[in-house]
């Protein structure tokens, strides 16, 4: 089967990237698969981050990509379309996450051939921050595509409300293993330089409001000096709310900051130091920072909102809390030092992992596009 996938590939970084890179090496493993990538993702105007690219400190799967698809010129939209087209894919696969890509994306998958079926895996259809045009944008992009893969339940449901007759299947996120092993704890401390003999906390991924860092932070405000935070990601925006809350407290020396892009080379480090990893989100739908701590072992502690629980509760990889809250994430944090069902927690995710490869994910991909013929 020929299958093109239309995403961001390297140079880009970051989740969604290094999502695709994993899913075109799986998948091409048995199929014909050509990945088309963008030429221009964001303007850098409009990218909160410092750098869209993967830098020398990278491990970065270098994909091999067409790029083509600028998302702010129309021009583009017509040639990638037509060099998809004249490949002539059985499968064109897309990943969709923020509305902003719905009129490129869209477009490209209006114009393609009639044999070629067109799914696109959700990782959200509603978006965490919210805008007045990402509805008519969403529905305009959801009604190009023959089905979806939605990542959680939640993505599931809110497909629906935009499309109540959409197909699509339910395939949970698969386990990021590209970031290699773990090292010794003891290892792993001394190269970040923190403190010995804590209970590690650790907080991952990029600072964004809706992931309620301000929440952890508040609820550490609450525990004892036995334990010690990790914040440990890029911010989208300024930090320094969140740092006037550290001050407020006290904090400054149980909070260890690493406030910028992890490169992939340290992933390892931060995984093995910590005991657990808590998601505080204000809302989700699911997260690619519980795909990068089942791979290490690691167990969650994370609110009940979207898909995390179906996630992580459902599957008894750590604890999930009623709210997004500071009191309750404390509880949640306590609870999981002290109700002795850590190595049961560890346990239960090595037993997952099959159920979570790449190779299962590519074929109930594959299996789903056979439905829809």
């Amino acid at each position: 089967m020929k299958i093109a996938i239309l995403s961001c590939f390297y140079p880009y970084r970051g989740g969604i990237a290094q999502f695709n890179a994993n899913i075109f090496k799986e998948l091409g493993k048995i199929h014909e698969v050509r990945a088309f990538n963008f030429k221009r993702q964001y303007p850098d105007i409009l990218f909160p981050g410092i750098t869209q690219y993967v830098t020398k400190e990278d491990n970065a799967i270098e994909i091999p990509s067409t790029p083509l698809l600028d998302s702010i010129n129309p021009l583009s939209y017509i040639r990638t379309a037509k060099a998809i087209r004249q490949w002539e894919p059985d499968l064109l696969l897309m990943r969709y996450w923020i509305s902003f890509f719905a009129p490129s994306l869209g477009f490209v998958a209006r114009h393609q051939l009639k044999k070629t079926r067109v799914i696109s895996i959700l990782d959200n259809v509603v978006p965490h921050e919210r805008r007045f045009f990402d509805t008519p944008l969403t529905k305009y992009f959801l009604s190009s595509c023959n089905g979806f893969v939605v990542l959680s339940s939640s993505v599931g449901e809110d497909l629906l409300k935009l499309k109540p007759d959409a197909k699509f299947t339910t395939i949970p996120h698969p386990i990021y293993n590209h970031f290699g092993e773990k090292v010794e704890r003891e290892s792993a401390l001394k190269s970040l330089a923190l403190l010995p003999d804590k209970k590690n906390i650790l907080f991952f991924g990029l600072i964004r409001e809706y992931k309620g860092l301000d929440i952890l932070i508040d609820a550490f405000s609450k525990l004892d000096s036995s334990y010690q935070l990790i914040i440990a990601g890029e911010p989208y925006g300024s930090f320094d709310s969140y740092q006037k809350q550290i001050d407020t407290f006290g904090l400054n020396d149980r909070v260890k900051l690493f406030t910028r892009y992890i490169n992939d080379n340290e992933v390892p480090l931060f995984f093995s130091a910590a005991d657990v990893v808590v998601l505080p989100y204000r809302s989700a739908t699911q997260s690619g920072i519980s795909a990068i701590s089942q791979h290490f072992g690691v167990p969650m502690v994370t609110t009940d909102v979207g898909g995390l629980k179906e996630a992580i509760e459902n599957r008894g990889t750590g604890i999930v809390v009623e709210s997004p809250e500071s009191g309750a994430v404390a509880k949640g944090i306590v609870s999981f030092f002290e109700d002795g069902n850590r190595d049961i927690y560890i346990r239960n995710i090595e037993q997952s992992k099959e159920a979570l490869s790449w190779e299962s994910f590519a074929k109930k991909v594959t299996d789903y596009y056979h439905t829809l013929i």
